[in-house]
């Protein structure tokens, strides 16, 4: 059980086509797609304006991957003498240097892209209104979500030691934070609930992030039983985060602390409502799974391991789902 596991490629293929897919067919069936300009008018492309979740969707699985493999190289993987990682640890944070580099080069697209579309500008004279795209709260988080990353990249270049692994999760908490504080979650109705909104967001992001990036990371550095107990207890409490933080979240937006509990009368009236129902269901399936892992596969894996594998195959892709699920809501009025 110490021989480490890479994704096959299918799963890999299947991870991937599954967060596309439901992105795509998400932002079409709830509106938030973005649409042509009307004749006459001019603003930023049909491409540009779609190249905004794209770019968000590569960002968010770079950021899933390197913080995945960066948790799995500090709590997963055996370090060795002095608190120097092992070398599934070394890999796990050579691959995390790639995936930042992914990451900061989809959030620099991100923001010119957000910007274009914010300011109403095709791309060509996007230049000529720079003063004017530096004061938009979301490029100015993206700008700084750019920086972090960068370094972040550079010191996971370098990085040797369980201590250094674990600075390196502090800058990919950053990361992540930082566009969370002006997008879609930041409502500002009053103080207390947009306060209470964000900081939801930020807590749900965070567990979705080490659950799904985890599990990757788990099956790709290491099949030992301990890491892979370990790891269910921490998934445990990630799916309790994401469950609690994902309702509170959804509820506020929906205005249900005004006009009653809006989750459950607009989930079906609203195009928001609509994804925000799918991801409870894709929450519900991943409960499941979890429970099933408990149940059998865990109980099984010495002398059956395959059936825990394939399960998690299943998993990763139902998780992919969400993530897309999760991005589509993003843009969804």
């Amino acid at each position: 059980m110490s021989a480490p596991v890479l994704p096959r490629r299918p799963v890999v293929a299947g991870v991937v086509a599954s967060g596309i897919v439901v992105c795509i067919v998400a932002l079409l069936a709830a509106g938030g797609a973005p649409k042509p300009l009307p004749a006459g008018l001019h603003g930023a492309s049909l491409p540009v304006s779609w190249a905004v979740p794209v770019l968000r969707l590569l960002a968010d699985g770079a950021a899933i991957v390197c913080g995945g493999a960066v948790l799995a190289a500090v709590l997963l993987l055996k370090p060795e003498g002095d608190g120097k990682l092992g070398a599934q640890g070394l890999k796990a944070v050579q691959d995390a240097a790639v995936a930042a580099g992914v990451w900061a080069v989809a959030s620099i697209g991100g923001l010119v892209v957000t910007a274009s579309v914010i300011l109403g500008l095709p791309l060509s004279h996007l230049a000529e209104e720079a003063a004017a795209a530096g004061q938009l709260d979301q490029v100015r988080a993206l700008a700084v979500a750019v920086a972090l990353t960068a370094v972040l990249a550079v010191v996971l270049s370098g990085c040797r030691t369980v201590r250094t692994a674990r600075v390196s999760l502090v800058l990919i908490a950053l990361a992540i934070a930082g566009p969370l504080l002006t997008g879609h979650g930041a409502i500002e109705r009053t103080a207390f609930w947009s306060v209470l909104a964000t900081a939801s967001l930020v807590m749900h992001v965070f567990a979705a992030t080490a659950w799904i990036g985890g599990l990757g990371a788990l099956i790709r550095y290491t099949r030992e039983r301990t890491a892979i107990e370990y790891f269910s207890y921490l998934a445990l409490v990630c799916a309790i985060t994401i469950g609690v933080t994902g309702l509170l979240t959804a509820e506020i937006h929906l205005g249900g602390r005004e006009d009653g509990w809006g989750l459950i009368t607009q989930w079906v009236t609203t195009g928001y409502g609509a994804l925000v129902f799918a991801k409870a269901v894709a929450f519900a399936v991943l409960v499941a799974i979890g429970w099933r892992h408990r149940q059998a596969t865990l109980p099984a894996l010495a002398d059956r391991p395959a059936l825990f594998y394939r399960l998690v195959a299943v998993e990763l892709v139902v998780m992919a789902g969400t993530v897309g699920l999760a991005v589509a809501l993003s843009r969804t009025p």
